[in-house]
């Protein structure tokens, strides 16, 4: 609001803002019909001096919708407008005919003799456009690009990868060749000389060059690529494909948890890689293993890589002396306090498990005949009765208030005056319903 208010029109709108706020007044509207925050800071509602128009608005607080309308067209190239002209129209291009441009501007082969004159071989008109584009479209480098280009070079890779593997299927078929020459060349051998001990030493030289199970060698470059699975052997994600079976990781193709675990672990070809991990003599070899490291920081040259019989024989001792020290300690404790007769006592199951007590239960498990079950017990004193009561304080009931049943009183830790007290309580309430 422009100029200097008085003091009244100040108060005024003072009391008014804070109508406002306490809702006893309706809220200030915008240009546009909506409500105000009457809330909202001052310094916020108001708009600045240089765009105020003295109305109240917020206006200047959201962001300008951009009117202008971009579309994604784009110029058309190459194309020309409609057919052409069949003679020459004044002010078009003495050169081809086309009314788009002049003489100078012709992109046209200069002719002999131009339209202007012959009235032949007149051009169409180009087509000409005004494409609207914002800053982001002005400095795009790909405005303009036509993906269906892009599917010629998938047509040339494609073109390119069936040369290759025809290529190939050839020079295997080339190589397939050569060895069922070689192999009836060697057959034809060996049944007219014999056997011989080079045929051992044939045998041994294609076994080296075989590549062995779960790797593959490159004779042209000489790299060994080795997989972590044999390509016969079944993933592991695909023993149980339930979504909520044992996780697998993709990262490093391991699942630790058993896929069936439905199933006996010993009868399975898989069983997680846990179970391998902790089956037959590995927990032994993690043993060793923590072994030889308590060994270690200890100050002992143990070292179950570098030594690893040494090691073993270490802690082959170790057991040995383990258990006879345990046997000494429970002789010296035996000796000195007693109680040797309690080891030779039945087991714990026969203890606990038998009794003479006889016990008759329903098909629910109630306890129809024998020994009942006991109460359960409470921190809290229970069954305690004081100042000459029979009830327990909470037993009795009545007009939102508890009480003692013995003697109906509300009063807590008051006297019982038994069955007096409530032909007393009777009679004054009797006496209050008349009245």
């Amino acid at each position: 609001m422009s100029g200097k208010l008085s003091r009244e029109e100040y108060r005024k709108q003072k009391d008014l803002e804070t109508a406002r706020k306490a809702g006893t007044a309706p809220a200030a509207r915008d240009e546009e019909g909506r409500e105000i925050n009457p809330h909202i800071p001052q310094y916020i509602s108001e708009a600045p001096w240089y765009i105020n128009d003295g109305h109240a608005s917020l206006k200047h607080q959201r962001a300008p919708k951009n009117e202008d309308q971009f579309t994604d067209e784009w110029y058309q190239r190459g194309q020309r407008a409609g057919p052409a002209a069949t003679k020459y129209r004044k002010g078009a291009c003495e050169n081809c005919g086309a009314i788009t441009h002049k003489t100078k501007d012709c992109v046209e082969r200069p002719r002999k003799k131009g339209a202007k004159w012959t009235g032949k071989n007149i051009k169409e008109d180009e087509i000409i456009q005004r494409v609207e584009m914002d800053f982001d479209a002005k400095r795009d480098r790909w405005n303009g690009y036509d993906t269906a280009e892009h599917k010629k070079i998938y047509e040339e890779y494609e073109k390119v990868e069936e040369a290759r593997r025809k290529l190939k299927e050839s020079e295997l078929d080339k190589q397939d060749a050569k060895a069922a020459a070689m192999a009836t060349r060697m057959e034809n051998n060996a049944n007219e000389f014999g056997d011989s001990d080079d045929d051992d030493d044939d045998e041994e030289k294609y076994a080296d060059k075989s590549d062995m199970p779960g790797q593959k060698v490159n004779a042209k470059t000489r790299t060994t690529i080795r997989n972590l699975r044999i390509r016969e052997d079944r993933a592991k994600y695909l023993y149980n494909l339930d979504p909520n079976s044992a996780h697998y990781d993709p990262k490093t193709r391991s699942m630790r948890d058993n896929p069936l675990k439905d199933q006996d672990p010993s009868t399975l070809i898989y069983a997680g890689d846990n179970f391998q991990r902790y089956s037959g003599s590995t927990s032994d070899m993690a043993n060793v293993q923590l072994f030889a490291w308590q060994a270690s920081d200890k100050g002992s040259d143990v070292h179950l890589q570098a030594n690893p019989t040494q090691a073993e024989l270490l802690h082959k001792k170790f057991k040995e002396k383990k258990a006879q020290q345990q046997d000494t300690n429970k002789e010296s404790i035996l000796a000195k306090y007693g109680g040797e007769e309690h080891l030779d006592a039945p087991a714990r199951e026969l203890l606990l498990a038998q009794t003479e007590n006889y016990v008759e239960y329903s098909r629910s498990g109630r306890v129809l005949k024998g020994q009942e079950p006991a109460k359960a017990k409470s921190k809290y004193q229970e069954d305690v009765y004081i100042n000459n009561h029979t009830s327990v304080w909470g037993s009795f009931w009545a007009d939102g208030k508890w009480g003692y049943k013995c003697c109906r009183s509300f009063l807590k830790m008051s006297y019982c005056t038994g069955a007096a007290g409530i032909e007393a309580q009777e009679a004054s309430s009797n006496i209050l319903s008349s009245s």
